[in-house]
């Protein structure tokens, strides 16, 4: 059963760094990976590569730059900004379009809420289908919230923000979700390197709350027993690539993987190796092979 739920951890850090991939300096600090192709793209706009890396000195051209990238046809452009940072403790350097970050190697943040229900018969799950005309991963099974964090909004702030948009979730109601992880993952994907950090939420809802799609970003939402979700993502690839990791997480925690285990320490140590752990108070501790 191990190597069931090992898998979906394997697939989202498939990523070898540097591997050929050159770092991307902003403002003399590390914060991506980029492809020698893509490299000399960014020479030909003005950016430095030399000596191995490749260095943009002044940071509002990046924003700039990255769009005349999606102009010449590099990847699609997303109109929504990101910030980019050497890490989550420092300062946004710079801001850089959501589809552009995997080209950069820049690690992005994304929250995930586990919606819960307790019944009589046990503990249940919201499971939300993404519409089929979704960019990434149409038709795939998610979370009842998820969605990244933009630039200037705290992983909190975009949770309200998702929560009503995605969900019809009240600022009231979302009061009571509970951090309970963060983690992060490196992973190639057809649109380039993901490095993402999950921002991880729990909230227990009443029965009488029905989810209601706002923006059409989902097609539909059903409430699963948590056994049947356990048996999904052990058995099959329903679920969006990420949430496996998230669900993961969550059954270590309500102990359908008993966490004292051997398997449930593997478990564990494989989600923390994606790039780093954080508990409820916050506090993340670094994977160094996830740093650029």
């Amino acid at each position: 059963m191990l190597d069931r739920f090992l898998r979906h951890i394997a697939a989202c850090n498939n990523a070898e760094l540097p591997g050929e991939r050159l770092p991307f300096l902003l403002r003399g600090a590390a914060v991506g990976w980029v492809r020698p192709d893509f490299a000399a793209a960014l020479a030909r706009h003005g950016l430095s590569v030399a000596a191995g890396t490749v260095a943009l000195d002044d940071p509002e051209r990046l924003q700039p730059v990255a769009r005349a990238l999606a102009a010449e046809g590099w990847y699609p452009w997303r109109d929504e900004a990101f910030d980019v940072r050497a890490d989550w403790g420092g300062p946004a350097l710079a801001t850089l379009d959501r589809g552009a970050l995997p080209l950069f190697g820049v690690e992005a943040a994304g929250v995930h809420l586990n919606g819960l229900v307790r019944r009589a018969e046990g503990l249940h799950l919201w499971v939300a289908r993404r519409a089929a005309n979704k960019l990434l991963d149409p038709g795939k099974l998610d979370h009842l919230v998820a969605g990244g964090v933009p630039a200037g909004l705290s992983p909190a702030e975009t949770l309200v923000k998702e929560g009503a948009e995605e969900a019809g979730l009240s600022p009231a109601l979302l009061a009571a979700a509970r951090p309970v992880s963060v983690f992060g993952y490196r992973m190639e994907r057809p649109e380039g390197l993901r490095r993402d950090r999950l921002w991880c939420y729990d909230l227990e809802l009443p029965e009488s709350f029905v989810p209601v799609p706002e923006d059409g970003e989902v097609e539909a939402f059903e409430l699963w027993p948590l056994a049947r979700v356990f048996e999904a993502v052990r058995d099959g690839d329903s679920f969006k690539f990420n949430v496996n990791l998230v669900l993961i997480d969550l059954f270590l925690r309500v102990g359908l993987i008993d966490p004292d285990s051997a398997a449930g320490r593997r478990l564990r140590a494989g989600l923390q190796a994606g790039g780093g752990v954080a508990g409820r108070d916050g506090q993340i501790s670094e994977s160094p092979a996830a740093r650029p």
